[in-house]
């Protein structure tokens, strides 16, 4: 699902990378080569410098009901087909941008901030466009689980819900605030239901708090370190009752 970087221009990789134009697997090539290169860190330093400037300078604008419900009836109109990856990230970044409202990354935080809320929602449309809403397909979690060994610090928990009407689907990465995270993706129905693990403070524990975003249930719940973020279209009720679900699992399910 990623297509790989053009060695050429690596400045420019660097303002794609700060941009958020990049897939998790390039985004984390160019977080080496920036490491690696004084050269392409001090480009780093100074288009962040410039970002910060602009966005001190000129203040973000909201994007009027009008626009926001033509973009999304557009997007509504396309149904995912097969095409190049490159097509569908392009398209993504757009909704993105709408979305972020100009926002090119943000840092997380252990308390749930509204550019996180928007983030995840963002991934879940962009997935949702792509050719496949996820990286690894599975509907058995000791298959997902450990697909993400190597490419995140932290597998993230796995929990079978298929009895209850919510099959595990598969997994894939996302980007929040720069840094890979891990995605788990849930079926109920016809719907797609995509639950971020990012982390939060230590030892912080906090119930399912539900808004919406973009047009679509956002339920968030933090346990042992971990901040949870449940997206989808389906209905705020069937969201808690898969919040719920999840949340009281045994840790073999």
């Amino acid at each position: 699902m990623t297509r790989s970087m053009s060695p050429e221009d690596p400045k420019l990789l660097v303002h794609a990378y700060l941009d958020g134009e990049l897939d998790p697997a390039n985004a984390l090539a160019v977080e080496q080569r920036i490491a690696a290169d004084p050269a392409l860190a001090a480009e780093c330093r100074r288009v962040e410098a410039l970002q910060q400037l602009l966005r001190e300078r000129l203040p973000r604008e909201t994007p009027s009901p009008a626009l926001r419900a033509r973009i999304e009836a557009a997007v509504g109109m396309r149904r995912p087909r097969a095409q190049p990856s490159w097509r569908a990230l392009a398209a993504s970044i757009a909704v993105t941008a709408v979305l972020a409202s100009g926002t090119t990354f943000l840092a997380l935080a252990p308390q749930p901030t509204d550019e996180v809320r928007e983030a995840v929602v963002a991934a879940h449309i962009r997935a949702l466009m792509a050719p496949q809403p996820i990286d690894v397909a599975s509907s058995d979690r000791h298959t997902v689980k450990p697909w993400f060994n190597g490419r995140i610090p932290q597998a993230p928990r796995v929990i079978d819900l298929a009895k209850a009407d919510f099959p595990l689907v598969g997994g894939r990465l996302d980007v929040v605030g720069r840094k890979a995270v891990p995605t788990l993706v849930y079926r109920h129905r016809q719907h797609l239901i995509s639950l971020v693990e990012l982390p939060a403070a230590e030892g912080t524990s906090s119930g399912p708090s539900l808004r919406t975003a973009g047009g679509y249930n956002v339920l968030r719940w933090s346990a042992d370190g971990v901040a949870y973020w449940a997206v989808s279209d389906v209905g705020a009720a069937d969201l808690r009752q898969f919040a719920d679900l999840f949340r009281t699992a045994q840790p073999d399910q």
